[in-house]
C-alpha cells in the first residue's frame, strides 16, 4: 500500500470513528444525578480510537466526535472541554495500550488497564475545566464521571476481541 493509500485509510478510518463515536454518544444518554450530564456508549469509541488509530487520528476522532455530539446535544460550553480531554483520552490509550503489548498478552487484560487511564482522565479533566465555571462545584462531578469513564472502559474491553478479528485491526491488537 502506497504512502498516499494509506493517508487516505488513515483519513476514512478517522472520519468513521468520529462518527461512530458522535452516533454512539446521542444514542443513548443515562443521566446523572446532579452534574446535568450523562453516561453514553460513546467513551468506549473514544478508547478504541485510541488504541487503534494512534495518537493523532484517534485523538482527532475522539476529540471530533465527541465534541460534535456536545454541539448536537445542546452543551456549548462543553464543546472545547470535551475535544481536548476525549482528544488527550485517545492519545493516553495509545501509548498505555502499546506499551503493554510485550507485557500482557491478553487483550481484555490491556483493555482494562487502558481503560482505568481513561477513566482517571475523564474525571480529571473535566473536573480540571469545570473547576473554572464552576468553582469547588466541579469535585461533586467526579464520582458521575468515574461512572462514565468506567462504563467505556467495559464497552471498549467488550469490544477489543471481536475488533482483533477486523484485518485492519489485527496486527494492532
Amino acid at each position: 500500500m502506497g504512502r498516499s493509500e494509506l493517508k487516505t485509510k488513515h483519513m476514512v478510518f478517522t472520519a468513521l470513528f468520529a462518527a461512530m463515536t458522535c452516533a454512539a454518544t446521542l444514542s443513548l444518554h443515562i443521566p446523572t444525578p446532579g452534574t446535568g450530564g450523562y453516561i453514553h456508549p460513546g467513551d468506549a469509541l473514544v478508547v478504541l480510537s485510541g488504541i487503534l488509530l494512534g495518537p493523532i487520528y484517534g485523538g482527532l476522532a475522539a476529540g471530533l466526535g465527541s465534541a460534535l455530539s456536545d454541539f448536537l446535544s445542546g452543551y456549548m460550553i462543553y464543546v472545547p472541554i470535551t475535544f481536548i480531554v476525549k482528544g488527550v483520552i485517545a492519545v493516553v490509550c495509545y501509548f498505555v495500550y502499546h506499551r503493554l503489548l510485550g507485557k500482557i498478552s491478553s487483550v481484555v487484560a490491556k483493555g482494562i488497564i487502558t481503560g482505568c487511564f481513561s477513566t482517571f482522565i475523564v474525571a480529571a479533566g473535566y473536573c480540571f475545566f469545570e473547576y473554572f465555571i464552576y468553582g469547588t462545584g466541579a469535585f461533586a462531578s467526579i464520582p458521575a464521571n468515574l461512572i462514565q469513564g468506567l462504563s467505556g472502559l467495559v464497552i471498549a474491553t467488550l469490544l477489543l476481541p471481536l475488533l482483533k478479528q477486523v484485518p485492519d485491526f489485527k496486527g494492532i491488537l
